[in-house]
Parts: C-alpha cells; structure tokens; sequence
C-alpha cells in the first residue's frame, strides 16, 4: 500500500509541476530507437534471395539519413538463417529475448516464417511482409502479422488465366518444391483451372535435395504439357528449364515472382530463362517512378556494398519494409505496439514501388484484413535479361 501510495504521490507531484511522466516504454523503443529484426539467407540453398534482408538494411539507412522517423533512428537487426528453420527460431529468439525486438520485419522463405510465427504471435509482437505469399500467413489471420507479398495462390491463378486466355494454352502442368511454397501455387493453379473447366495435366514434386530432375522433365514430357508452372527454388527452376532443353522439351514456361529477377536468372541460366513469364509484385528495376529512383539514388548507390547488384530481389526488401515504415509514422512519437496495430489497419490503398496496399480491423473471420496486397503484374523475360511488361497491375482473389 505505502509503495501503491508513493506511486501516485509522484503522479499526482509531476502533473503539478508539470514534469511529464509516462508508462514504461515500450520494448524495442527508446526516446531514439526502434529495434526491428529480420532474419535472410546470406548462405545455403536459398543465398539468392539475401539480397532482401540486404534491400532492407539500404533502406533504413536512408531513412536514418534522411533524419528518421518522428525523430528516432531504426536500429536494424538482420541475420543469416541459412533457409534453415532451426537456425531461424534460435536466432529469433536470440534477438527478441536478449535485445528486444519492436517488431519483424520480412524475413524470407514459407518454412522458416512458419518456424517462428506462432512464438511472435503469442507474444503479441508486430510482424510485417513475410518475403513469402503464403496463405499461412492470413489463415487464420493473426492480429498482429501484416501480408505484404501477393500469395503464390494469386499469382498462380494470374499465370494460369494469362496462358489459357491469351496465350492458347491446353495443357497446364507445375513442377513445385514438395512444402507449403509449392503447394499454394499448386492450389491456386488447379483452383483456376477448374474456374476454366480444365486440370491440371501434372503435378511434379521437387525435394529440395534432388540434384538430377531427369525424372522430373520426363513426367511433364510425357504429359504433353504446353504450358510448365514454376513453384521451386531458383536453382531448381533453372534446372529444370536447362534440363528440359537438353531433353528437346519447349512448353512456355511461366513462374512465381520468387524467380522474376530476370538479370539474375539469365544469369544463372546461361541465357535459357530468355521467354519464361513470371508473375511479380513490384516496379521494374528501370522503372520512371520518382520513388524508385530516390531509392535506388538514396539507399542503394549511397549504402548498398560495391557488390551489390541493383534488381528484384534487393528492393524487395524496401517493398516489404515500406508499410512498417509508413505505420511507425502514423503512430508519431506515441510509438506503441498497440497503436502501431490501430494505424497500420487504416491504412488504404497505400502505394509505395508495388502494387496499391490495404488492411482493415482486424477481423477473425475475414484472411483479408491482413492480407496487404491482391495486386500482381505479369512480366516476360527478354534478351539481355530485360522484361517486357504483359499487363497492368491485376487485382486477383
């Protein structure tokens, strides 16, 4: 009681003199900090899309340069989970129990999302753009998880619609990586499908292990596809095209934005990914949008390291940090978790260098209040790595 008493003699004492007096902070916030985390794979299977986490880093650099946000610094806390779940748990859990993490942000790949989201969830710990479409993160949807990836599940039914009404596809097949990834893009292809009376001719899985997709080429080969979908790792999806090539195997290959970085995958291909479709999330890497080129100026050429390669997969992590960023602003210097929730759910439409961005109050009953992004746009591989752009920003659900 005499503790109980104290307190509010010093309440009562600083509104009297007008001492300002507040609650504890909020953890991952100081009067000059926010703590965000992130985990990417610089190393393993997946070392191709560490260029997220990196993107990220640029652009919150830039935002510190440029004074930062209601008069604090984002403090960045990336590592390298290797595409490894167990190294992405240990490593969340080191960062937001030892320093104390605001909020998440990204973080890339289905598995190792999934590794961790129940534990951010539980502790009531903010997590936006999961560098990943997965219907995980809005089924059910979680209150605190913000979706800025368009699902696999969209992007699938964008390729399959493109391929049957445009391009005068018969016969669809996928080849998909045997997880939760590849399987949202084989939903949302037979889902679309069905829509068009068709099926799919062949589903292919891929473990993440295999090293020779001879057997994998044949089953789509012997299913006269005309049309191969692409829901694997990068290395595979290369694989699998030179491997069909050597095997005299030309359907039209479409794929997931995870394998849209063209340069890359021409690249990484040799050449062979020149005509390949793929769906994507965001603007071109020359784009004329005068947003893109204060990023691509202020973030990448001043603090991207010298080996840096500008393209898709490194602005992915501004695209997936931009309405973390926008949230934080809204709330003002009053930065809680709680409020940070309120604002991001009014965000409306909000449109940074992807498709136009919306969440609503949280409800239980509806993946899409947390769903951010419904928008995709189809792109086809060129020479040199260039893409030609094949359509407008779609709205698909």
């Amino acid at each position: 009681m005499m503790k109980k008493g104290f307190l509010v003699f010093l309440t009562v004492a600083a509104m009297a003199f007008g001492f300002p007096f507040s609650a504890a902070a909020e953890e991952g916030v100081t009067d000059k900090e926010i703590h965000i985390g992130q985990w990417g794979p610089q190393t393993g299977p997946a070392a191709a899309w560490g260029s997220v986490a990196r993107g990220t880093d640029a652009y919150f650099k830039m935002i510190n340069a440029d004074g930062g946000i209601n008069g604090r610094q984002l403090i960045h806390h990336m590592f390298d989970d290797a595409y490894d779940p167990a190294k992405t748990v240990a490593g969340v859990k080191e960062l937001q129990e030892g320093k104390g993490m605001f909020a998440w942000v990204s973080g890339v790949g289905t598995a190792p999302g999934l590794a961790v989201k129940d534990y951010l969830m539980n502790k009531k710990i903010p997590w936006v753009g999961p560098s990943a479409g997965s219907l995980h993160w809005i089924t059910p949807p979680q209150k605190y998880l913000f979706a800025v990836y368009p699902l696999y599940e969209i992007e699938a039914k964008a390729l399959v619609r493109y391929a049957v009404e445009k391009l005068g596809k018969k016969k669809i097949a996928i080849v998909y990586q045997n997880d939760d990834y590849g399987k949202n893009g084989v939903q949302g292809a037979a889902e679309e499908l069905a829509r068009l009376k068709m099926k799919l001719v062949a589903e292919v899985p891929v473990q993440l292990t295999d090293s020779d997709l001879k057997p994998h080429v044949m089953q789509l080969k012997t299913s006269e596809a005309d049309a191969v979908l692409l829901w694997t790792s990068v290395k595979h999806a290369v694989m699998t095209i030179g491997t069909s090539a050597a095997m005299q195997f030309a359907p039209q290959f479409l794929s997931t934005s995870t394998c849209s970085d063209f340069p890359m995958m021409m690249s990484i291909s040799k050449g062979l990914w020149k005509g390949v479709i793929a769906a994507t999330f965001a603007e071109l890497p020359d784009s004329k949008s005068p947003l893109m080129a204060k990023y691509k100026k202020d973030a990448f050429d001043k603090f991207a390291a010298k080996d840096e390669r500008w393209g898709l997969f490194y602005y992915a992590g501004i695209v997936f940090s931009e309405p973390l960023v926008e949230g934080i602003k809204r709330c003002g210097k009053d930065l809680t978790r709680e409020k940070f929730v309120s604002e991001m759910e009014k965000l409306k439409d909000f449109q940074g260098i992807s498709g136009k961005i919306s969440y609503k109050p949280f409800d239980a009953n509806d993946p899409f209040s947390r769903q951010g992004q419904n928008q995709t746009t189809l792109l086809k591989c060129i020479e040199g790595g260039a893409a030609e752009r094949l359509t407008d920003w779609m709205t698909i659900q």
